[in-house]
């Protein structure tokens, strides 16, 4: 599904990805852990291709979608508008049909009733489901979330596992999250990389790893 071969990018002269190599399957969940300045953000923006690549390969076997860590809705727009913003811009024609598909995600994610509303009006957990819903209107066969539990208390962050959880189950799409919280990663992933450097330095399967938090603990 995803291939990462040899990656390396420079900023100001400074390594913050070097030779990453990563292999990810179809339909699992990939967790990507590390300190602050560790490289999370900038690998799935290099595999969104919003950053160019300095050295190595990115293959990827379909399309991607990106969630923000700070949502990035626009705040003038609606619930609906800024689902449907995009791709009537794409297909100006088929806008009532972009709109039916809107409203089926905002209610298969549990926010039909915030169609009309805006932003500003919105509780944090309710804006990343708007930013989730958002990304879902690209049909994408990769989901890269970065910090999607930023900001979010824990009875929130549960929810945002259950909702990835049942994306991940119902859409068959394979999710990359980059995420400073180690509990959510372990709870939600297949697989955990953590990145210290801009390398690879763990790479487990922490369904398997005697405590797990402790262990990534140790390499941060």
């Amino acid at each position: 599904m995803l291939k990462v071969c040899n990656v390396s990018k420079v900023f100001n002269n400074t390594k913050v990805l070097e030779n990453v190599h990563l292999d990810v399957a179809k339909s699992s969940i990939l967790g990507i852990a590390g300190p602050s300045g560790s490289g999370k953000s900038t690998l799935l923006r290099c595999i969104q291709k919003l950053e160019q690549i300095d050295h190595g390969t990115i293959e990827c076997n379909g399309r991607a979608g990106f969630m923000f860590q700070d949502f990035q809705l626009f705040p003038h727009m609606t619930v609906l508008q800024n689902l449907i913003y995009a791709p009537s811009l794409k297909d100006k024609s088929g806008k009532e049909n972009c709109k039916k598909q809107a409203e089926n995600i905002l209610k298969s994610l549990g926010i039909a009733a915030k169609t009309s509303e805006y932003p500003n009006t919105l509780s944090g957990g309710q804006k990343q489901r708007v930013a989730l819903a958002r990304s879902l209107m690209t049909h994408p066969d990769i989901l890269l979330c970065d910090e999607p539990t930023s900001g979010l208390d824990v009875s929130t962050t549960m929810d945002v596992v259950s909702l990835l959880k049942s994306i991940n189950e119902r859409f068959d799409i394979t999710i990359l999250i980059a995420s400073h919280d180690l509990d959510f990663l372990v709870k939600i992933s297949d697989r955990i990389i953590l990145l210290k450097e801009g390398a690879i330095v763990v790479n487990i399967d922490p369904q398997k790893q005697d405590a797990p938090i402790d262990f990534l603990k140790k390499y941060y």
